[in-house]
């Protein structure tokens, strides 16, 4: 696999299960996280009010948005309560020999 527009998160051992990062590609702000060993990365933004929702609270799939209480399920973007009604955008993670990388693939 050709790793050139994958942009690079962290290693395994720098993302541990409750754990999140937030990366860059190009404008994107994309979060990942590690939610019992799986890696499940999205768009950082709010689809209802467009602030981050990395560092929201996690409740199993789920992400709250900090501000008012949209959730938002980690493996598909999908929205689980409002007042957010628009999915946002989730995207591959790849690991290899313990290196994480993500991108924007829209």
């Amino acid at each position: 696999m050709n790793l050139a527009d994958w942009i690079f998160v962290g290693t395994r051992s720098e993302l541990l299960p409750g754990e999140f990062k937030v990366v860059w590609d190009g404008d994107t702000a994309i979060a990942v996280y590690n939610i019992d060993g799986d890696l499940y990365a999205v768009e950082d933004v709010c689809s209802h009010d467009g602030g981050d929702l990395a560092g929201g609270e996690v409740h199993g799939f789920e992400v709250e948005c900090p501000r008012h209480g949209a959730r938002f399920d980690l493996r598909t973007g999908a929205v689980t309560c409002p007042p957010a009604y628009e999915p946002i955008a989730s995207f591959p993670v790849h690991e290899v020999d313990g290196q994480i990388w993500t991108r924007d693939d829209r």
